[in-house]
């Protein structure tokens, strides 16, 4: 356990923290589940419990601003209380990436967890071809989703629709930004791709829509978010060793001068209420 100082005992501190911080998501499990196991070990370090099924009852109010997918890693950021509700701003925000893409194979999720679908000569295909390419999909573009994501049907996730066997509908293409694209390598079958863009990007779509460009086809290796608003994996994301309470008080202090917009005070104001409570 953490040690803790101050006249508030842990479940006291921890029920009064409010804002937003940024922990490193591990390649493998769901945002989802990487939230969970945050809260678990959150609410253990303080002697609570929780009951999962009591979701309107919820002891410790957390989110995250932005899906990663389970086969990603990188920089999830976290609102804590109040923090909660600034996390749109988390949604709609620049976020940055670094993913490897493999030209020659295609697959159903668009990324390695998926069965191979499609298998094409990439031999033509060069560096100067690929960094051409990227030129079309910088700025304002339309992209289609995968159909293997978040988005919803009917209430409930396309990628869960499909593991149960259920009939889902492509969503249309949307409208994205896209604000940097760049190769960082090129060791053919793979490449990597330096990204940075809007709120709704896909970058597995990205990369399958890339195989398809340069007549091949394509999926996604790895894929590593760097950065989420102003937050930055190297400088602010806490790995999972340092999921403490103490961990995370210090964080949201540290965190709260990057947060741009109005609630920035309140969260400062809130901040130092908890520090003099603490004293």
């Amino acid at each position: 356990m953490a040690a803790c100082s101050g006249s508030l005992g842990l479940s006291e501190r921890l029920q009064g923290l409010n804002g937003l911080f940024a922990i490193h998501k591990k390649k493998g499990p769901t945002s989802a589940d990487v939230l969970n196991l945050l809260k678990t070990k959150l609410l253990e370090e303080a002697g609570m419990k929780q009951d999962p099924k009591k979701r309107k009852k919820q002891v410790l109010k957390i989110g995250h601003g932005g899906t990663l997918d389970s086969a990603a890693s990188g920089i999830l950021v976290v609102g804590i209380g109040k923090g909660t509700k600034m996390l749109s701003g988390m949604l709609s925000g620049s976020k940055k990436y670094t993913t490897v893409g493999e030209f020659g194979k295609a697959t159903d999720t668009f990324d390695a967890l998926g069965m191979v679908t499609k298998e094409q000569s990439y031999d033509h295909i060069t560096k100067a071809d690929l960094e051409r390419i990227l030129k079309k999909y910088t700025g304002s573009i339309m992209q289609t989703p995968p159909l293997y994501s978040a988005l919803k049907q009917n209430g409930q996730r396309l990628s869960c629709l499909i593991k149960k066997g259920i009939a889902v509908e492509c969503k249309p293409a949307r409208s994205v930004m896209v604000y940097d694209l760049s190769v960082q390598d090129y060791s053919p079958p793979q490449f990597t791709l330096n990204i940075e863009c809007g709120g709704g990007f896909y970058v597995r779509s990205l990369v399958n829509d890339l195989g398809k460009e340069l007549s091949s086809c394509a999926h996604v290796k790895e894929l590593i978010r760097t950065k989420q608003g102003p937050f930055t994996l190297d400088e602010h994301a806490l790995q999972e060793d340092r999921w403490t309470i103490d961990e995370v008080v210090k964080a949201i202090k540290n965190c709260t001068q990057l947060v741009p917009c109005e609630g920035q005070k309140k969260l400062k104001t809130e901040i130092s209420e908890q520090e003099k409570e603490s004293d």
